[in-house]
């Protein structure tokens, strides 16, 4: 069974159904690529599911433990090489935690963190800068 399937719907963008829900995704080229930066492009979402996905270990970590977790955020800073060719060159990942949350806790979670598919996944070549903030 396939994951998704898009349709490009013109002018730069695409549009993609999740197969499984049935929740579609738009994208749009961004602004300094000839789009309208309307939606999030393909690289804003590269960039965001390396946060979705170290949150969502994270999270799972926080139930076996019976962490509360709820209210965290993350902000995604997404950096593009200045050479050719256009590519991701480094994703800046803060994350905001429960100041609550022992040294042990943090560490743990930290550590989970970063065994992250999407991380695991993205070339070498692509710098991964997280930051982890306990002021939740």
């Amino acid at each position: 069974m396939t994951t998704a399937s898009a349709r490009y719907a013109g002018q730069l963008r695409t549009e993609a159904t999740h197969t499984a829900s049935g929740t579609t995704i738009q994208t749009d080229a961004p602004t300094d690529n000839h789009g309208r930066g309307e939606a999030f492009s393909p690289t804003d979402l590269v960039s965001t599911a390396l946060g979705s996905c170290m949150m969502t270990i994270m999270g799972i970590m926080a139930e076996r433990h019976a962490w509360d977790l709820v209210g965290s955020s993350f902000a995604v800073q997404k950096h593009m090489s200045a050479e050719a060719p256009r590519r991701i060159a480094q994703i800046d990942v803060t994350f905001s935690l429960p100041a609550a949350l022992a040294p042990t806790d943090r560490t743990l979670l930290e550590r989970a963190a970063h065994t992250c598919p999407v991380g695991l996944s993205l070339h070498p070549d692509v710098r991964q800068n997280i930051v982890f903030e306990y002021n939740g």
